[in-house]
């Protein structure tokens, strides 16, 4: 992607590293997708807020996590992609039952250090292949659990690059939805669980984990799941009822193992992709009369 330099960040000297024309497919779980036009990766929230500030507010800005939940489409991204590093992925135990995740924690090591804090109630989070900022702006959720159950607050970085607390009921929790500000960013959450011993939650965990290889192709090129479950049905039956489990397009296919994943088997482009989901979710309109509705998040230029 070539660098439009009527969009150039006109900002002072950051911290942290800014790099022009950033391949994305990297850095997202399909390995699909064009370039931003810039990744900023800050190196605090203090970086952050001072970038932002003075980031010309036409220019569009996106957060990313660990890319599990996103197709980056092959035109790339016009605008900054904030990604937040090691400096974010901290776990800070507050009293007994209250964790201070940063945005870039991931649910794994959030849950873990739950559990060592013998803090019950979050171990579902090990289950989500995200980072706090993508399950506080989406109410990630599996197993009967979701992040509106344990969150207190988030402390957020505006896209005009004030910072704000948000408390729970500001964030208008609905499934898979947040009325998180566009251009927000997540800088940390406060999450409260309740006591419970070490043991039963790791038995948890571990139950989990069993669960998701039994069921999930883990060790795949994919965006994890696809499609949000509509009222009173799962994603993945309605696509196999249509017909879908196993249907290809290109080096896309739907998978064999969990009819709600998409696959990238070598060398799918985002559109084959994308252009996959769309035909899922035609046959099972057709067959079913039920409208899917994208759970991925799909950004970018075509």
């Amino acid at each position: 992607m070539m660098v439009n330099a009527a969009l150039t960040p006109q900002t002072p000297a950051v911290r942290g590293r800014l790099t022009a024309a950033a391949p994305l497919s990297p850095l997202v779980w399909f390995k699909s997708g064009g370039a931003a036009e810039w990744l900023f990766e800050p190196a605090d929230a203090a970086d952050l807020s001072d970038f932002l500030a003075d980031l010309d507010p036409a220019i569009p800005v996106m957060g990313l996590g660990l890319g599990s939940n996103m197709i980056v489409r092959d035109g790339g991204f016009p605008g900054v992609v904030i990604r937040l590093g090691k400096a974010f992925a901290t776990v800070e135990q507050l009293d007994a039952t209250t964790l201070r995740c940063g945005g870039g924690a991931s649910g794994i090591l959030v849950s873990s250090k739950a559990r060592d804090a013998g803090i019950g109630g979050v171990a579902f989070l090990r289950s989500i292949p995200g980072t706090v900022g993508g399950f506080v702006r989406m109410n990630g959720g599996a197993y009967g659990r979701e992040t509106k159950d344990i969150l207190i607050e988030c402390d957020v970085v505006l896209r005009s690059g004030e910072r704000k607390t948000l408390p729970l009921d500001a964030l208008g929790y609905t499934y898979r939805h947040s009325n998180l500000p566009e251009g927000a960013i997540v800088v940390s959450a406060t999450f409260r669980g309740h006591p419970e011993a070490p043991d039963g939650i790791q038995a948890e965990m571990d139950r989990i984990a069993a669960e998701r290889e039994a069921s999930q192709p883990l060790r795949s090129r994919t965006g994890g799941s696809t499609f949000k479950n509509p009222p009173g049905h799962k994603a993945w039956a309605l696509i196999d009822a249509a017909g879908c489990r196993g249907l290809r397009n290109g080096d896309a296919q739907v998978s064999e193992k969990h009819c709600n994943f998409l696959l990238n088997l070598g060398s799918a482009t985002s559109a084959e992709i994308e252009a996959l989901g769309e035909e899922v979710r035609a046959k099972v309109l057709a067959h079913s009369g039920v409208t899917l509705e994208w759970e991925i998040q799909r950004v970018g230029e075509i």
